[in-house]
């Protein structure tokens, strides 16, 4: 995958994206990084990006021929399949099905906006999907795009080791995870569920099951309630 972030900070970028997993398989080509800078495209000397709200406000909004020229860089000789998306605080929730429906594409374009906003115009002319990766404001959008990438890397092909490992990991079937257990067996008189250690495939998935139930009916009811209905559908 390609992912080409819009950005008034560049330099933020790959961040703890080089490290890891995700390291791992930025260094294997599994997926790049091109950061252009939004501020490179302003047509004063001043490198002007933004203006004041037309009806009055606080804040600053970046303009939308400055965006649009930005864009239209990022898009050239561009023959890829390809989704932009603005990392935004007022857009649809980030979650894991999204994810993978944006694995689908070859190349993401990510519009990281700051300040105050966006002007509408820039985002209705394109036709670009507002992504929020949470109910709380940050300074700008590279923080959300860091942790979009990162999310959808990590569901490319043979970047984890294990692609098993996918299959029961948190919001997968809208469940949360199970507990997890290493050595040693017995730690500060705690020790490891003895199912765990009986080598019964059967029953420590139930268990796991069990668990995973338990976790998601307590921490997400919102998600129980998801899973339960689909169930339900499937019967």
């Amino acid at each position: 995958m390609i992912f080409k972030v819009l950005t008034l900070f560049p330099e933020i970028f790959p961040g703890p994206l080089k490290f890891s997993i995700t390291g791992k398989a930025l260094n294997k080509k599994k997926f790049s990084i091109k950061t252009i800078n939004i501020r490179d495209f302003a047509e004063n000397k001043a490198k002007t990006v933004d203006d004041s709200p037309y009806g009055g406000g606080a804040g600053m909004i970046l303009k939308p021929n400055i965006l649009q020229n930005c864009l239209d860089y990022s898009k050239k000789n561009c023959k890829k399949k390809k989704k932009i998306i603005l990392l935004s605080a007022s857009g649809k929730r980030f979650d894991q099905k999204i994810a993978k429906k944006f694995t689908k594409f070859e190349e993401l374009i990510l519009v990281c906006g700051r300040y105050e906003g966006v002007d509408q115009r820039f985002i209705e002319a394109n036709k670009i999907e507002e992504i929020s990766i949470g109910d709380f404001v940050l300074s700008g959008g590279e923080i959300p795009a860091i942790i979009l990438i990162d999310t959808c890397v990590r569901l490319i092909p043979e970047v984890l080791g294990n692609n098993k490992s996918l299959s029961f990991e948190s919001f997968e079937n809208n469940l949360l995870e199970y507990p997890q257990y290493t050595k040693p067996v017995n730690w500060k008189d705690k020790r490891v569920p003895q199912v765990l250690l009986s080598g019964d495939h059967k029953k420590i998935s139930d268990w796991r099951l069990k668990k995973s139930l338990e976790k998601t009916k307590k921490v997400r009811p919102d998600l129980f309630k998801l899973h339960n209905t689909k169930k339900k559908r499937k019967l």
